[in-house]
């Protein structure tokens, strides 16, 4: 994933944004981009092409939002931009806090930072509540600092629910005096949408993922609502204002503190003298980004080499933003085609002091990209462009299975002393389950097994573990387990039960010789009572012992 990079001690922390294996940063740099190229690509894709504009009335009324401004590792409210960002302490219980005491000079939020030193966790997540299927932008920043004394930044990647979203590589940020951030947009599929750290091949031994700070916005709608948000999520490569010079534009002026980056570039610009209608637009883009525009002169083609870096190969949601910079008049229109890499994009686009805006999602693209408007035959005046967002689609991860992501949270509630990455998807993504969990690979996941052996843990057994009914193994020994244990009649693909060295008290449930599968059971050295049920000791080929 792209991370875009921040400057420390001007405005608040703006940016270029990624896509899933490059970080984002000013200025941004990325990975060689793959041999395919982008005509291959589109010779086998299916795309969608729109021009966008839609009544006031439908953003008037959105959902009540559901925002999270957070400064890791803080203990105080810190107010920054207009924006005031609170401690993260409600939102994860794992990891350590610190000061960055040599980096006096960077903005408030940059100054702490929640870092996370046990090498034996899958994940580290934070859990926001939110509103199940609604979309929301999730942007993550980091700093360095030096926090832990050395010299360079560690690699780790991050995840979204059960989907990897990019790997935080902040190394070159860092050494040009910058923070990074990244930046997706993903639907809530359940009522928490948590954002992890994990560690990867690339993580060197002794250094720990840490995070500044995150914000996690409510979207309305109609943004980004061309994306099939069932199947995938967004990863931000560019978002640009072009023809400008100005300060990048963020939060007031776009609500959802999304950040435009002016780009020059090489083409003649043009203030604009007139205003945008940007309510009516899909993504309602912040009327500043249209102040300016890239231009051509009559008769002449614009080209645009933009994002200003190679794409890995991909398909992308690309979104133009169009605006006719004269003043309003009868005449104040213009048309041109628009090419995408020589293929194209769309055709007699007529623009007006109003504003258009086109996208094309899924769009495939690989390399360089080069955008071309191309101005039609007798046209009184050339092409222009206001500004573009690019976002990599990424498949998602997939998700476990409902039913046995609440049993096993019915489960931990039970328990103390749980392993520090009981947080977030239990299974996904693939090498990040929690510690103690083994699943299906099939997606959604089921949970197959649970070996929490010896892991010190007391309180009780859940009823609620006999939800599981995918479950096979269930080894909770050498724990200081009490109570009874539950009737687990309805695992009926459970083939290992090993409950011993433990303090559970009470009958043996006759349920379990019932289950058909099952070979092995162990529950020695416990203060159980009662009569051993005939369904256990009769079962025939059960390794039963007490």
């Amino acid at each position: 994933m792209t991370s875009h990079s921040i400057f420390l001690n001007s405005r608040p922390p703006y940016a270029i944004l990624s896509n899933p294996t490059i970080s984002l940063s000013l200025p941004l740099f990325l990975p060689p981009p793959s041999p395919e190229s982008s005509t291959t690509a589109m010779s086998a894709a299916l795309f969608l092409l729109c021009l966008l504009s839609i009544p006031i009335s439908a953003i008037a009324n959105p959902a009540p939002p559901t925002d999270y401004l957070i400064s890791c590792g803080s203990n105080n409210i810190v107010e920054e931009g207009g924006l005031k960002y609170i401690p993260d302490d409600a939102f994860i219980t794992t990891g350590n806090k610190t000061t960055l005491t040599n980096s006096p000079d960077v903005w408030p939020r940059l100054r702490t930072l929640r870092f996370f030193p046990n090498a034996d966790a899958s994940k580290h997540c934070f859990s926001f509540p939110v509103i199940k299927e609604a979309k929301y932008l999730v942007k993550t920043i980091y700093f360095y600092g030096g926090f832990d004394g050395g010299k360079q930044p560690p690699v780790f990647d991050q995840i979204i629910d059960g989907t990897k979203f990019g790997i935080v590589n902040t190394t070159d940020d860092f050494a040009g005096g910058g923070s990074s951030y990244y930046e997706a947009v993903v639907v809530a599929h359940n009522k928490i949408l948590s954002v992890c750290l994990a560690r990867n091949q690339h993580t060197p031994t002794g250094t720990s993922p840490f995070i500044s700070s995150i914000e996690v916005h409510h979207l309305l709608d109609s943004i980004y609502n061309s994306t099939n948000f069932k199947e995938n999520l967004l990863v931000t490569v560019a978002r640009n204002s072009f023809g400008s010079e100005a300060d990048i534009v963020g939060f007031p002026d776009d609500p959802f503190n999304r950040y435009w980056q002016p780009m020059k570039g090489n083409n003649p610009a043009e203030e604009s003298k007139s205003n945008a209608t940007v309510s009516t637009f899909w993504n309602v883009p912040p009327e500043k980004v249209f102040a300016s525009a890239a231009m051509a002169s009559k008769g002449q083609n614009l080209t645009l080499n933009w994002p200003a870096f190679p794409l890995p190969s991909a398909h992308y949601y690309m979104m133009l933003y169009f605006q006719d910079t004269r003043a309003p008049s009868p005449d104040s229109w213009r048309v041109f085609d628009i090419y995408m890499n020589g293929w194209k994009f769309f055709q007699s686009l007529n623009i007006s002091t109003a504003g258009q805006s086109v996208v094309g999602a899924p769009w495939p693209l690989s390399g360089q990209t080069e955008i071309t408007m191309v101005p039609e035959k007798d046209s009184p005046v050339g092409p222009v462009i206001s500004a573009g967002e690019v976002l990599q689609i990424v498949p998602l991860g997939g998700k476990t299975i409902t039913r046995d992501v609440v049993a096993l949270e019915e489960f931990r509630k039970g328990l103390n002393k749980v392993p520090e990455d009981w947080t977030g998807d239990p299974c996904l993504p693939k090498g990040n389950a929690w510690t103690g969990v083994s699943c299906s690979k099939k997606v959604p996941s089921r949970i197959v097994a649970l070996n929490l052996t010896g892991f010190g843990m007391s309180g009780t057994l859940d009823p609620n573990i006999a939800h599981l009914t995918g479950l096979r193994h269930l080894l909770l020994g050498n724990n200081k387990l009490t109570g009874n244990v539950p009737d687990l009649g309805a695992l009926k693909s459970l083939i290992t039960l090993h409950l011993e060295n433990n303090q559970f008290e009470g009958p043996i449930p006759s349920s379990l010789g019932d289950l058909p599968r099952l070979k092995e059971v162990n529950l020695q050295n416990n203060k159980l009572d009662g009569v051993i049920p005939e369904t256990l000791s009769k079962k025939q080929g059960l390794d039963f012992r007490i």
